[in-house]
């Protein structure tokens, strides 16, 4: 089944993005998750199916969450991910000679 999604990002935290229904808004959405999530920035909205890939989400856990909560918070990636994609150059650039 089709979704029609509207996902917002925080102002609070890099990469952090809240997936809601299109059609119910932020309504189901604990105001105590957007205290913390920040004021929502409206990013893009998307269609989703089973069938469709998300670059960091599982498309069924997605869903799921989507139908049973209301919402589906997408975390930042670990801090280390970000380390790993430097070149090793930049990685020892600050290492004692």
């Amino acid at each position: 089944m089709k979704r029609i999604c509207s996902i917002y990002k925080s102002p609070r935290k890099n990469e952090m993005y809240l997936y809601v229904l299109k059609a119910e808004a932020l309504t189901r959405v604990p105001e105590g998750l957007l205290a913390v999530f920040g004021p929502p920035a409206h990013a893009f909205d998307l269609v989703l199916s089973p069938e469709r890939q998300l670059a960091r989400e599982d498309i069924a856990t997605v869903l799921e969450n989507l139908d049973k909560q209301g919402y589906h918070l997408q975390m930042p990636p670990p801090e280390e991910d970000y380390i790993q994609h430097l070149p090793d150059e930049l990685l020892c650039r600050n290492d004692p000679v």
